[in-house]
Order: structure tokens, then sequence, then C-alpha cells
């Protein structure tokens, strides 16, 4: 039988692995954000990790498939995110609360992660990848759909679908400018996507949300 010595070598090497990819994941981010897809090498990402492209090689054939294992850990993030950003909303929330929240959580995530942006919105990304982010951006807006139906009941389904590919298509042109800036003109330009976002809910929600009706004023 195997001695208890011989048991943890595989799990040694097996946690060594892990942490060798980890580490390759991390470079490659780096190596994505700053230079596209397209332009990265895997000779650049193991230069970023302080490896071999040997080395490299013994984990990931080539950059697709670093790109691959990459996007598909940061979806698996991205859905527990959105998960909890688009949660079912208490009627008395304020529409600038709502709207607020799930902004904060989708920018969070996108800063953390600015890799995610470059991946999925670069011209030349991986078709399996292609495919995954368009599932991806099919739940999220059936979710942002459910999110707004729960304050506007009465609305007909293609005007809650109009209404959440106006929101996604902010938020994304919104974000291209936040993760363009750093420091304090990040957080302004983080505040206006959030006021573009409120002032074209506002006249749709009208007196739900804990709102007392519109508030625009005439320009």
């Amino acid at each position: 039988m195997p001695t208890n010595q011989e048991k943890e070598q595989p799990r040694r090497r097996q946690a060594r692995g892990e942490r060798r990819i980890a580490q390759l994941l991390e470079a490659a981010a780096a190596v994505f954000t700053t230079t596209g897809y397209t332009a990265a090498s895997t000779n650049a990402i193991a230069r970023e990790a302080g490896v071999s492209p040997g080395t490299l090689y013994q984990f990931f054939p080539n950059k697709e498939a670093i790109a691959i294992e990459l996007g598909d850990r940061l979806m698996h993030e991205m859905r527990e995110t959105f998960g909890e950003a688009l949660a079912p909303v208490d009627p008395a929330t304020p529409l600038e609360e709502a709207v607020g929240s799930a902004v904060d959580r989708f920018i969070a995530f996108n800063c953390d992660h600015p890799v995610f942006f470059a991946l999925m919105h670069g011209p030349d990304i991986p078709g399996r990848m292609a495919k995954d982010h368009d599932a991806l951006h099919a739940t999220l807006l059936s979710r942002i759909e459910g999110l707004l139906s729960s304050f506007l009941p009465d609305a007909a389904p293609a005007d809650l679908t109009r209404t959440a590919h106006m929101c996604l298509g902010m938020y994304k042109a919104g974000l291209e400018l936040v993760l363009a800036h750093e420091g304090a003109e990040r957080d302004a330009y983080i505040q206006e996507l959030k006021y573009a976002l409120i002032r074209y809910l506002d006249p749709l929600v009208g007196d739900r949300l804990g709102r007392p009706g519109p508030t625009r004023t005439a320009t």
C-alpha cells in the first residue's frame, strides 16, 4: 500500500500546478489588457509570468487556450456578480439606489478585471469565447428585463426588451469611458453613467421605486 508520503506527492504536484496556472493566467490578463488579444503572444505571457515558454507550454498549448481558460473563469465570476446585482428590487427602493447598486457591482467587477472588457470586446477573440459571451449577453439581458418588469409591471414585453437593450448599451458605452480613466476622473464618469441611466428610466418608472414622480425640468 502507498505510504502517506507517497499519497502526498501527487497532491503537492497538483497544488504546484494550480499555482502555476494561476500565475500564468494573471500574467496573461496583464498582457491582454495592455496589448489586446490579437497582439499578445505566448512569449510575452511567459515573460510577464517570469517563466520560460517551455514551462508555459506544459500547461497551455497556445494563447487561445489561455484566453479561453481565463474567459471561462471570468464569465463564471461575472454570472455571480449579475446574479447579485440584478436581484429583485423592493418597490420602496428609490430609483437612484436601485440603479446605483447595480452599476457599482458591475463597475467593481470590470475595474478589478479590466481584461474581461479587453477580451470580450476585442476584434479577434476565439470563437468559443465569442459564443460563451453571446450566451452571457443573452442571459444578462433576460435578467435586466426581469428586474425592469418588477417596477414596470404594465409594460409590454417588446417595450421591456427594448428598454433592457438600451440600459445595457448605455452601460457598455459608459464602461469604456470609466475604464479609460483613473482616480477622481473615473469616479466622475461612474457618477455620470448612473445619472444617464437614472434620467433615462425616471420618466418610465414614475411613482414606483419610492419616487414621487418624474422630476425632469425643461431644457
